[in-house]
């Protein structure tokens, strides 16, 4: 039996890995095909430094296809219907109660987190902590410096 990873994401983070993935197909891998043939070409293999960096550009991209076809496969696109509790999709506003700061994050699943656009993971601190929470609740964030509390404003 055996424990697959099942990857959250938001459409939008799936559509996202899904072009990737299409630009590395139709693309790059011809672009790194033609690169290994040229190599080749160019006489004996056994000490052609070219040929050498084209097969290991072509292994790196085959990796990175696979993951890519791996991530999809295993993927669940989360769709938050509701706007009364946060999920992955989720806008949510909060204040930081002892600094008197807002900020605003979108709680996305973890591949697609990218904390300098305010994308934040549903398994990061803060996201674990406001899951499944509501508008007005206050909320105690673990974190590695120390807890802190924060209260959610607004969900969108």
């Amino acid at each position: 039996m055996t424990n697959k990873k099942e990857f959250l994401m938001t459409a939008e983070g799936y559509l996202k890995i899904e072009t990737e993935l299409n630009d590395l197909k139709l693309n790059k891998r011809p672009e790194v095909i033609k690169a290994v043939k040229e190599a080749r070409s160019a006489g004996d293999l056994s000490e052609n430094a070219d040929y050498d960096a084209a097969r290991a550009d072509q292994a790196q991209l085959e990796m990175k296809i696979k993951e890519l076809e791996f991530m999809l496969e295993n993927s669940k696109i989360i769709e938050n219907g509701q706007r009364d509790i946060v999920d992955i999709g989720s806008t949510v506003t909060i204040s930081y109660v002892e600094e008197n700061d807002e900020e605003e994050y979108k709680i996305v699943g973890s591949l697609e987190a990218d904390p300098f656009n305010n994308k934040i993971s549903n398994e990061s601190p803060i996201g674990v902590a406001i899951m499944g929470k509501k508008v007005g609740d206050v909320i105690s964030v673990e974190s590695p410096t120390g807890a802190y509390a924060i209260e959610i404003t607004k969900i969108a």
